[in-house]
């Protein structure tokens, strides 16, 4: 598989933000790789794009739910405002430390929301996001 053009980690933890684009990187999984330590940046940041480049839109975002100001929950409402020439062909994928089992069931009914896995990320999930999602 070729790697991807670019992926989006939205998390407020920046160290868990370094581990995960280190991981991306070493695994050949995406060419560029931004963070985001706040929600409401990311959603600024993808609301532009989608509107000005919409082919650079992300190929797929890593969302993690327990965050300050806006939550991952509030961030997939305001998503799905964005325009769908742009999201179509992004994957978006819950990564967080919740194990509470309510959460990890709400996720998977946002339409949006490929698959949840919990935290840390790992070269095991890249791969099985290869696999199952992307190839």
């Amino acid at each position: 598989m070729d790697m991807l053009k670019k992926v989006v980690l939205i998390d407020d933890d920046q160290i868990n933000n370094f581990v995960c684009e280190t991981i991306i990187r070493s695994e050949n999984f995406a060419e560029r790789v931004m963070s985001f330590e706040w929600a409401e940046d990311a959603l600024n940041n993808l609301k532009q794009v989608a509107v000005q480049n919409p082919e650079e839109f992300p190929d797929l975002i890593f969302l993690d739910i327990n965050m300050p100001g806006m939550d991952g929950w509030r961030f997939l409402e305001e998503y799905r405002k964005l325009p769908e020439q742009a999201t179509k062909k992004c994957s978006l994928f819950m990564l967080s430390s919740a194990v509470d089992r309510e959460d990890i069931i709400c996720a998977k009914t946002h339409a949006e929301v490929r698959d949840f896995f919990s935290k840390p990320l790992s070269p095991e999930i890249l791969n099985l996001i290869r696999e199952d999602y992307i190839s």
